[in-house]
């Protein structure tokens, strides 16, 4: 009786498990990037294809194209609306152009550290920018971390607010960026990405801003002498899945692209954090010479910023803005009362 109450047994379970089983499908993700194979970003989104085939039984493939093979940051979220492409992970100021409240994560000094952005990217102001997604044809996975940005060049250290003054310095294409180092005293020149170590190697330009990971990745140390921590912005990436294809998963499929996404989020950040401390030890041995602004001085660059920080958050959303600073003061403990 005993081994046919164990043998009823096994058969419910497999009878409830076959309609689960029976919703996961053969499907292949590309995911194009415009980064090296050996980034962390590319790293993270092995890391989600290994989860997505662990959860999914060896059903559900992601096949990653880096380096730009599939194009930029732009085409590929065009691509990812058109439903050409699978998936795609862009800064998150790629998106501005689509969702204009996206370009609040870029304004200047906005946050003070890591944590901050983890805890407003995954609460309610974060989810809240992501629901904005579907209608333009593209579903956000999560936010991944790009890092703070510090300042390049070749010219001269960076140890005052004042010494950016007069230095050449490429920035991405977006008004806001341009805006933010002219106002710091710099002659902001915009350039694709593609063209700037060229330009520093034939002096068109000073110098740059980026993370400590891409400016090691991209071999910057070989033109540039100097780093200064400015940490004037944060860059996010956000990962970011065609609606298109998302609309033609199963909720069970659904479920485990969102959760092997969460997992890759963690992984990714854990990851390029470990990266960026290392990248910064490189730089210093590959001979770079690093600096980094004292709280008066990053306080004089604050002051400077304010009317570029006013001017966006009217474009972006001075509502959008609001919440932003709102959530950050929750999560410094100082309540809604701080915000203001």
């Amino acid at each position: 009786m005993q081994l046919k109450s164990l043998g009823l047994a096994a058969a419910l379970l497999a009878a409830l498990a076959a309609p689960v089983s029976a919703q996961i499908k053969e499907h292949v993700f590309k995911v194009g990037i415009g980064l090296s194979e050996d980034h962390p970003q590319a790293q993270a989104l092995k890391y989600f294809a290994e989860q997505l085939a662990a959860k999914s039984g060896g059903k559900l493939v992601a096949r990653v194209y880096a380096s730009g093979s599939l194009g930029n940051d732009v085409s590929m979220t065009s691509a990812l609306r058109g439903g050409t492409l699978e998936m795609t992970v862009p800064d998150s100021s790629t998106l501005v152009s689509l969702v204009k409240p996206f370009g609040v994560l870029n304004l200047p000094l906005t946050f003070n550290n890591e944590q901050e952005a983890d805890a407003v990217l995954d609460g309610p102001f974060g989810q809240k920018l992501l629901a904005k997604l579907p209608e333009k044809g593209l579903i956000g996975l999560g936010f991944w971390e790009n890092g703070f940005r510090h300042v390049t060049n070749s010219r001269r250290p960076v140890e005052r607010a004042d010494d950016l003054n007069g230095l050449k310095l490429r920035v991405i294409q977006s008004p806001l960026f341009l805006d933010t180092f002219n106002a710091l005293g710099a002659n902001a020149t915009p350039m694709p990405f593609t063209e700037l170590y060229t330009a520093m190697e034939q002096a068109a330009v000073d110098g740059q801003e980026n993370p400590p990971a891409t400016i090691l990745a991209s071999k910057f140390y070989e033109v540039q002498k100097h780093l200064v921590l400015s940490r004037h912005m944060y860059s996010a990436w956000v990962l970011l899945m065609s609606k298109k294809t998302w609309d033609g998963l199963s909720p069970q499929e659904q479920k485990i692209v969102q959760e092997a996404a969460r997992e890759a989020t963690l992984y990714e950040r854990k990851t390029i954090r470990a990266f960026s401390e290392t990248a910064l030890a490189d730089l210093k041995k590959a001979g770079m010479k690093i600096t980094e602004l004292p709280p008066a001085e990053q306080a004089k660059m604050r002051s400077k910023l304010q009317p570029v920080t006013a001017k966006f958050s009217k474009e972006f959303g001075e509502d959008t803005t609001a919440e932003l600073q709102t959530e950050l003061a929750k999560v410094r403990g100082g309540g809604a009362a701080a915000a203001k």
